[in-house]
């Protein structure tokens, strides 16, 4: 085997957190076969002015550095031509990046490239005989977990569920060795290019990274009512969310929506504001380590999943609960 490429996302020249969830991912993932490594971990990183940023890459052994003006802004053309030209140079067994916006266009882009097997938003990786890919996957909203075997041992793509796997990595681990790799001539004039990149105003904290997110739901009764949700969520450091119905409703844009229509999120902590908890929400959340819910229904579905419940009026709960925290934290 020929080793683990790593793409590692990054935004305004800071490495995110799926860069070192996959890092550590391929770390294990080569550490199989008889406790021996099946070959070298590397990680591409492109961009702007992002060359200082691959110190940071810890887990990996080597980093080839893409530093140009033409790879300022994400680019699907350009960003999977440059990682499968790397894909190829090294002959990687695996290639693996988060199952992020940018990580869920470009791996199957990658894996299109090098007629390799794609499996999307894993869960749990393993290497099979013959150095296949097995990977886990939820399907049909988080109902059943499908287990996704590869049928070649080269090529093969997986993005990686954000906050499923660890980003830990041991303290002592060496830095990797930094290279730059310098892109096809024709990648540096492509024929689309993003120009400017405007964010909208929003959380603080980005939504499918957070560790801890507050959602909103129908039970808000109004858009002026999400500043309950905002102030909990502000307390605690998290990020805001919405139901699809609060989405629908024009009360938030589309990016807060947390579900099978919108985001996929596997936070630390999940509190489900007034929201009944369909299996399309659910299919977006289900996978948090710890979700309350509080809803004045005791028979919404969102219970069932919750590992705490509080049934009463979050119009007097939330208040209470966000200035007992505030208390805590100061």
């Amino acid at each position: 085997m020929s080793g683990i490429l790593v793409f590692a996302e990054q935004r305004d020249g800071k490495v995110r957190r799926v860069a070192s969830e996959a890092l550590a991912a391929a770390r294990l993932l080569s550490l199989q076969g008889e406790g021996q490594k099946v070959g070298p971990i590397v990680a591409v990183l492109i961009g702007k002015g992002i060359s200082d940023a691959a110190k940071g890459l810890k887990g990996a052994d080597r980093v080839y550095v893409v530093d140009d003006p033409a790879f300022d802004f994400y680019s699907s053309e350009g960003y999977a031509s440059v990682v499968s030209d790397i894909a190829r140079k090294m002959e990687a067994s695996f290639i693996l990046t988060g199952a992020t916006a940018m990580g869920k266009d470009l791996g199957p882009r990658v894996a299109a490239e090098l007629h390799g097997p794609y499996a999307a938003d894993c869960i749990g990786l393993q290497i099979g005989e013959g150095g296949v890919l097995i990977a886990r996957r939820p399907m049909y909203g988080g109902k059943v977990i499908a287990r996704v075997i590869s049928r070649q041992p080269i090529f093969q793509v997986a993005t990686l569920r954000p906050n499923v796997f660890s980003a830990s990595l041991p303290d002592d681990m060496e830095e990797p060795v930094i290279e730059r790799f310098s892109p096809r001539l024709e990648l540096l004039t492509l024929l689309a290019q993003v120009k400017a990149v405007r964010p909208t105003i929003g959380s603080k904290v980005e939504l499918t990274e957070a560790r801890i997110i507050v959602s909103g739901g129908r039970g808000l009764k109004g858009p002026e009512n999400f500043y309950l949700v905002e102030n909990l969520a502000d307390a605690l450091g998290g990020a805001v969310g919405a139901s699809r119905a609060a989405v629908d409703a024009g009360w938030k844009p589309h990016s807060y929506q947390v579900g099978l229509t919108g985001k996929t999120v596997s936070p630390l902590l999940y509190i489900a504001c007034g929201i009944s908890g369909a299996m399309q929400h659910q299919a977006g959340m289900s996978s948090a380590k710890f979700i309350i819910a509080i809803n004045k229904d005791p028979n919404a579905p969102i219970f069932k999943i919750a590992t705490y419940g509080i049934v009463g009026d979050l119009f007097e709960i939330l208040p209470l609960l966000t200035e007992r925290i505030r208390q805590i934290k100061s």
